[in-house]
């Protein structure tokens, strides 16, 4: 197959882009040149221009011509939904490819108008000769013909592809009708040859009319359809179809990544440099960025080394998003460059090797620190998986490649899981853990073509059962074979029954967006796969399942992925991508579709599934169905009849698939399918074979021969014989069960295939049994037979060889070596070692020569028989039960010869123990070369394993003669290492090999030695270890000196436990004692007895010994409520046998009317209460106890004063009781300062009823209260406002009814007033607000306001830290509430801090101010404006009196007025009648005197003087004006008014 045109000629074509979807399909629709028919798909409209196949011939070609380049061009109808097919508008849709991206050519053709119910023979082709040589051959793009589908067209937006679906279905009935399509095929005729025409009849208007009304009604039906679609349904994730490719290349050449990824809708693709987005925009010309045709491009120009990097294609859509890798590594030419080398573009050098800061062809090393171990995890809880990833070597900007594999198949992030990568640690995190999740996960991080590995086994439990007894849910619920109405669900079945068998599962489904579920089978079915029917098609559905039992129903299984309800072949057309880019051609065979016939028969008629549930058939549609859509009908018959029945009669069923339920278990039937249309019901299709109803496949069998071996301490490796004969095998479940217990626990919880399996979680040193059944979709297995009981511990293996060899000792002829024993012992103890050794002569190492026969114990051995001043080398190997362990690699190369040093040769054998977070114990032996005088002690040295060799510390700086050393004050989680140096008279020898390095830290279940001192007084010592192998032993030591048939010691050993007793402690036990279990990893405890210890313990012995009832309290006496008399004490523990005996003055007394005695066995309470104390009951009082061989007494002396005061508390307590039975004063009168400075009275009563009163008294004299007191709270209250001195005397309350009285006194008078009044003076002064500043007329005031004043609270001034005194410009002063200082005429020596104190009696409070600054000029300039202002109004004009405001007057009189004026300086003045001026005249006379007095004189009035004076005074202060009103009456109209009033009065008065 020739490759497209837009590949053939790029070089980064890269052939994995061909998928095999496009292969298989261009294949089929390969065709000769010559034969090839190209249908140009176009507008609806009829045209009767023949000359229009000219015009768009003659377009192309110049198109073509121009562009000198491949272009293809299509023109497509644009369908529009909603109109009329015969008037629907053509468009031309351009899709070009080229190098330069230039624009595609456009070719235009109309149509024949010739429309006939059979397609055409095709006419010639309109592509051009010169078209044809450039057109790339054997490609073309497949389009539906008939029964194919193809996607045509990018779009970009959802609703773009909703549509295009529509237009496709209008696209595919134009194609099988053959309506709006002019096929044309190259002849070998005249290119020149004229269409013909036909005149439509009218059977063929009819026809085409019909077509039309049956495409619009399609159209219609698709939109409607497309409408109801759920969206979520179509929508998936972003794949990546081609991932782009890691890259090599040289400095300054240019590198190409592309990729291609699908999703819906479209996802929006980034690229990322190591997690940073790359902005093309930053570095201009450094970066491209572009996207053609579903394939994304990212080049980088002119690379330089920075470019080394790890680069991501991000695709991102509403769905998720998903990244793909690819790295690029810059190389530098070491050597001449040669530009012919570096051609453009991508390089092809494979990346084969790894890169380091130096150069080239080096390997990574990847190693992993802080790993996960094998997890356990409970269904719905989180988890996380870690682990420290370290590369070496290190490389700026460039991150390795992270996967995550769980069994073997890559982990992809969802809602159930995320990965994450840190720069150093990658993470995998569970958010709600699923059966599912189940597995073994592999972490694989690669380098390059370097990668490495690390794996661990992740188990999920079963979540807790909603009802107890009910199964466990069901898991990997999947959907098969989903079709239109029609999906199979099938699921795993659980390892856990609950106790009893399976009955069955239910399924349930949920429609995407809502959450409402609903059950789809009404019994339950045991086969693990159910085919659901009913669904609405376009609808999007999830599912799960629950297991039920005869106790009830399991939690739901984990849901399924959402499966639309969709044809597969529309499913697979709408999530699909295109391949290629358009071309513009469609590719059809010579196929005539047939229409409005009636469907063939469907084929290949088959029962693929068949339970005892239900049987599911399934065919292939009918060749022959015509344009329009098909539906099936499923008849039965019985077998060896021919009375076939329909099964679905009233639902035709629209998938090739149906489900068959109710059938006859065991009965035979055959079954075969109709398919019906419009045109009406097509034949049968052939019979199937008879099909007897039942479960086809079969259970498996139980799987044979379940072998356990050991693996590690919790661990036990389980295999089996597969089930024979097993078919659609599903995986195995294994259980184990402690020997003896008959419980069985499932080892895993989701299936697993093969025949082995790791069983973790066990207990170490518990024996276990296992079994294992087999999984199908039938169901489980019987369950193997169980397997030989194992004991889980390590398996044994040799030992790993010993380490530091080092020569303690040398003669002439023989040396002493030393070793350190092998880091992992292989399960079992080491029972010896093998030494070997060989010459070296001249630097050339000889042949290994065995030194011993038999295997020595120790850590040292002595070789004899050597030669003197010869070299050698030694070699050690390990031997333990499994056998003889690898040998150590070679020592140091040692001379031997005598050693004549003075001081001591290296301690050995060192080793630690009892190793904790801050503190261990290092213990050593003697040297085996003392030098000229005997060790006589030794030095420690330490250091952290991190420091360098010359930070090396000493320990002790005494030397210590003992061979061990408590090592304290360690830091937790540190690494230390240590060495030990003999100290002889000569000095301090060589040190020792180094011991270590060891963690300061707690193991988990590190445990302590425990002292005991038994019942009898035994002291021992008590040890216990869980974490022994078989082989383990307990050694005990005193002194870090093993103790064996020690006769002071008995040492008793059981299981995991030993106990050392003293067989009778005394100064010679001092020392420490210490346990060490052999054949563990280090497991050891200590305990010092010394001198203060041993008497402690001495002293619980003999408390043991002779045992005595421990006391609580001793004898005791309290008075109860009604003056009764309670003797009592409590032991710390009775026993049902404890005894007292009761003795009063050295007599016993017993039970009777006087005495009431009690004993509380449980509480260890002992009591005797007495009604009354009587004069003959002062003495001494006894109790004593005996409670088996314990005893114990306590006394209790009441004689004198002690017995008196008893007595008369007793006689009060009584009275109190008998006061109490009616209303009474739970709390007396009292008194308290409310926050508003007023006093309240307060009681608090009790037992008391509707008919108590209550009433107040102050000096004997009844306090009228307004308010009845209604006890709702029982606190009864007296408010007292303004509290002050008349306030003070004798306050009482009385309290009565028919059951008694009670009253309360409250002396507030002498003291008890004075301490009153300083609390309301106190609280007055707390109200007191803070300090303000007021400006006056007369200066400025400083203020504050209280609740209220009484003359009880001193107030007084300062002023800077002075009193101040007070004179006429500065006072201070109480008004109502406010407190104030006056200061009058300011200055600025009245600046500062002003203090008020306010003294309560007790107590002084003050409140301050700050009079300086801006304060102090604010306040002094507003001081001045309002002296101004008061100067101002004071001396400002006015009129003070004298003016009426109304003056009547009869005509012809005289109207004299007169007023007093004021205003310094004197007032200027003016007249006003009716607001305008008035001048002085004869007839109207206006004077002023000495600026004081104005005087207005009408001298004859007349009537139009009536009107509205004004007399307006001013000066510079202010102005003022005063108003008065003349009116001027006849004398004739008065008496007129007068004579009409009279009558009117004299008709009143009758």
């Amino acid at each position: 197959m020739s490759l497209p045109f837009y590949q053939k000629y790029h070089e980064h074509y890269d052939r994995g882009y061909r998928s095999k979807d496009l292969q298989s399909t261009m294949s089929q629709y390969q065709q000769e040149k010559k034969s090839s028919a190209i249908y140009t798909h176009g507008s609806t409209a009829y045209s009767h221009m023949s000359s229009a196949h000219r015009q768009a011939s003659e377009a192309y070609d110049s198109s073509a011509s121009r562009q000198g380049s491949h272009s293809y061009s299509l023109g497509s109808s644009a369908y529009s939904l909603g109109s009329e097919v015969s008037h629907k508008a053509s468009s031309a849709y351009d899709y070009g490819y080229d190098l330069g991206l230039t624009d595609s050519a456009l070719m235009i053709e109309d149509y024949s108008s010739k429309s006939s119910p059979k397609a055409k023979r095709v006419k010639k082709s309109l592509v051009s000769g010169e078209e044809k040589e450039n057109q790339p051959k054997d490609y073309v793009v497949p389009i539906f013909s008939g029964r194919q589908v193809h996607v045509n067209g990018i779009t970009d937006t959802e609703e773009e592809r909703i549509k295009e679906a529509a237009a496709y279905v209008a696209r595919r009935n134009l194609m099988a009708t053959g309506e709006g399509i002019t096929t044309t095929k190259q002849s070998t005729v005249s290119s020149q040859q004229e269409e013909l025409f036909e005149k439509k009849s009218r059977k063929v208007a009819i026809r085409e009319k019909a077509d039309r009304l049956v495409l619009r009604k399609t159209l219609e039906e698709t939109e409607e359809f497309h409408r109801k679609l759920n969206e979520d349904s179509l929508l998936h994730a972003p794949e990546f179809v081609i991932k782009p490719r890691s890259h090599t290349v040289w400095e300054k050449q240019n590198v190409r990544l592309h990729c291609s990824v699908s999703g819906w809708p479209e996802p929006r693709l980034t690229w990322y440099k190591n997690h940073v987005p790359i902005n093309v925009h930053a570095n201009p010309g450094k970066y491209i960025i572009e996207s053609r045709y579903g394939m994304h491009y990212l080049e980088i120009n002119a690379c330089d080394f920075e470019d080394t990097a790890q680069y991501r294609a991000s695709a991102m859509n509403v769905k998720g998003e998903l990244s793909a890798y690819a790295s690029i590594v810059v190389k530098r030419y070491k050597g001449e460059y040669d530009e012919t080398r570096f051609h453009a573009g991508a390089s092809t050098m494979p990346l084969s090797f790894g890169v380091t800061p130096y150069g080239f062809a080096s390997k990574f090393e990847i190693h992993f620190d802080d790993k996960f171990d094998v997890s356990f995890g409970r269904e719905g809880e989180t988890m996380s998986l870690g682990c420290r990833v370290v590369i070496t070597p290190e490389i700026k900007h460039f991150q390795p490649e992270v996967q995550w594999y769980r069994n073997g198949t890559l982990v992809s992030p969802s809602k159930w899981v995320q990965t994450q990568w840190s720069g150093d640690r990658a993470t995998l995190t569970f958010s709600h853990l699923n059966k599912e999740d189940e597995g073994l996960y592999t972490l694989r991080v690669r380098m390059g073509e370097y990668y490495e590995q690390y794996s661990a086994y992740v188990f999920v439990r079963d979540a807790d059962a909603e009802i107890a007894g009910a199964p466990a849910s069901p898991l990997d619920v999947v959907c098969l074979d989903a079709n239109k109405d029609y999906v199979i669900i099938s699921w795993k079945q659980p390892a856990v029954d609950g106790g009893s068998p399976i009955l069955g599962y239910f399924i349930d489904k949920c429609e995407v967006g809502t959450d409402i579920w609903s059950q789809c089978n009404d019994t339950p079915v045991k086969f693990a796969r159910f085919p659901i029917t009913g669904l609405i098609e376009g609808r999007s559905y999830i599912f799960r399942v629950r297991a039920v039992n005869k106790t009830g129903i399991s939690i739901p299984s984990r849901v399924s992925e959402p499966v639309a309800a969709l044809d597969p072949v529309d499913r697979a057309r709408l999530k699909s991508q295109p391949s290629a880019p358009w071309t513009g051609q469609i590719i059809v065979t010579e196929e005539e579709p047939a229409e409005g016939v009636v469907p063939g028969p469907p084929t290949d008629l088959s029962v693929t599934e068949s339970t005892r549930s239900y049987v599911v058939l399934s065919w292939k549609p009918p060749g022959q169905r015509g344009h329009e859509g098909i539906m099936y009908f499923v008849e039965k018959c019985v077998a060896d009849t021919e009375n076939w029945q329909r099964v679905n009669t009233e639902i035709p069923v629209k998938s090739p698939r149906f489900a068959l339920f109710d059938l006859a278990e065991g009965k035979s039937y055959r079954f075969r399918v109709r398919c019906s249309n419009s045109a009406g019901v097509g034949e049968p299709s052939e019979a199937t074979d008879v099909t007897v109803v039942g479960d086809k496949l079969d259970i498996p069998k139980a799987p044979g021969r379940i072998i356990p071996s050991r693996n590690t301490d919790t661990s036990v490796v389980v295999t089996w014989e597969e089930s024979k004969d097993a078919k659609e095998l599903v995986g195995y479940y294994i259980e184990s069960s402690v020997v003896g217990s008959g419980q069985w626990e499932p080892c895993n919880n989701n299936p697993v295939k093969g025949s082995r399996f790791i069983c973790h979680g066990l207990v170490n040193g518990q024996n276990y049994i296992f079994r294992v059944r087999a999984v199908n979709a039938a169901g489980l297995s019987e369950y193997s037979q169980d397997s030989e009981a194992i004991e889980v511990k390590a398996a044994i293996a040799a030992p790993s060889p010993p380490y530091d060899i080092t020569c303690l000792e040398s003669f002439r002829d023989s040396m002493v070596l030393g070793w350190k024993q092998p880091e992992k012992t292989g399960g079992a103890e080491i029972t010896g070692y093998y030494v070997n050794y060989r010459e070296v002569i001249g630097g050339v190492p000889g042949k290994w020569k065995e030194a011993n026969i038999k295997a020595v114990s120790d850590q040292a051995y002595k070789i004899s028989n050597l030669k003197e001043n010869m070299i050698y080398q030694f070699q050690v190997a390990a031997v333990n039960l499994a056998g003889v362990g690898t040998p150590s690699q070679p020592s140091a190369s040692f001379k031997c010869e005598e050693w004549t040093i003075a001081v001591p040769g290296p301690p050995h054998g060192l080793k630690y123990s009892e190793v904790r977070k801050t503190s261990l114990v290092l213990q050593w032996k003697h040297p085996v070369y003392s030098g000229r005088t005997p060790v006589t002690g030794f030095f420690v040295d330490m250091k952290e394993t991190k420091a360098k060799d010359d930070q090396w510390r000493g320990i002790n700086e005494k030397a210590i003669p003992n061979t061990y050393l408590k090592v304290q004050n360690l830091k937790e989680g540190v690494s230390y290492m240590f060495r030990v140096r003999a100290l002889n008279q000569a000095g301090v020898g060589k040190p020792s090999d180094i011991a270590g390095p060891i963690v300061a830290e707690t193991r988990p279940g590190t445990k302590e030695i425990v002292i005991n001192v038994d019942d009898d007084g035994v002291i021992s010592l008590n040890f216990e270890c869980d974490q022994m192998s078989p082989d383990s032993k307990f050694v005990w030591s005193k002194d870090y000196v093993p103790v064996e048939d020690s006769p002071r010691l008995q040492v008793d050993t059981k299981g995991n436990k030993t106990k050392t007793t003293f067989k009778d402690l005394g100064i010679d036990d001092l020392g420490i004692y210490s346990c060490d279990v052999t054949d563990t990893d280090g497991i050891a405890a200590s305990y010092l007895i010394d001198e203060e210890e041993m008497k402690r313990l001495l002293a619980l012995s003999q408390e043991h010994k002779f045992p005595t009832v421990p006391l609580k309290s001793e004898l005791a006496v309290e008075i109860m409520e009604k003056g009764e008399v309670r003797f009592w004490m409590q032991a710390e523990k009775l026993s049902g046998n404890a005894k007292v005996n009761y003795i009063f003055n050295d007599k016993e007394i017993f039970e009777g009317p006087k005495y009431k005695m009690r004993m509380d066995r449980n509480t260890g309470i002992i009591e005797m209460i007495m009604e009354k104390l009587q004069d003959e009951d002062e003495g001494t009082y006894t109790f004593q106890i005996q409670d088996g061989k314990a005893t114990n007494k306590s006394t209790l002396v009441l004689i004198g004063d002690v017995y008196k005061n008893l007595q008369k508390e007793a006689e009060f307590q009584r009275q109190e009781w008998i006061r109490k039975q009616g209303p009474h004063f739970a709390e007396y009168l009292s008194w308290e300062v409310t926050g508003e400075c007023n006093v309240l009275l307060k009681c608090k009563v009790a037992n008391i009823k509707k008919e108590t009163h209550i009433v107040w008294y102050k000096d004997e004299r009844e306090i009228t209260v307004d308010e009845k007191h209604d006890f709702k709270d029982g606190i009864c209250t007296l408010l007292i406002t303004e509290f002050s001195k008349k306030d003070a005397g004798f306050y009482e309350v009385i309290l009565k009814d028919d059951r008694g009285k009670d009253k309360s006194r409250l002396k507030l008078v002498d003291e008890a007033f004075k301490d009153l009044m300083t609390e309301v003076c106190k609280t007055i002064a707390l109200s007191a607000t803070e300090l303000k500043i007021q400006s006056t007329a007369e200066g400025i005031r400083l203020y504050s306001f209280v609740t209220y004043y009484l003359d009880d609270l001193k107030v007084s001034w300062s002023h800077n830290g002075t009193a101040i005194k007070y004179s006429d410009r500065v006072k201070s002063g109480v008004t109502g509430e406010q407190i104030w200082l006056q200061i009058n005429e300011p200055t600025p020596n009245d600046k500062g801090k002003y203090v008020m104190e306010l003294f309560d009696g007790k107590t002084t409070h003050e409140r301050k101010v700050d009079l300086s600054g801006q304060a102090y000029d604010e306040a002094f300039a507003e001081f001045q404006r309002l002296k101004q202002a008061a100067i101002a109004e004071k001396n400002r004009a006015r009129v003070l009196g004298g003016l009426p405001d109304v003056v009547t007057i009869q005509e012809g009189k005289a109207l004299n007025l007169t007023c007093n004026l004021w205003g310094d300086p004197a007032p200027e003045i003016s007249w006003l009648k009716n607001e305008k001026p008035l001048a002085s005249d004869d007839h109207c006379i206006l004077k002023l005197e000495s600026g004081k007095t104005a005087y207005f004189t009408i001298t004859a009035v007349q009537t139009n003087d009536s009107g509205k004076y004004s007399l307006v005074v001013k000066n510079k202060y202010g102005t003022e004006t005063s108003d008065f009103t003349v009116s001027v009456f006849l004398p004739e109209e008065e008496a007129a008014k007068a004579a009409s009033e009279t009558p009117k009065q004299s008709k009143k008065a009758k």
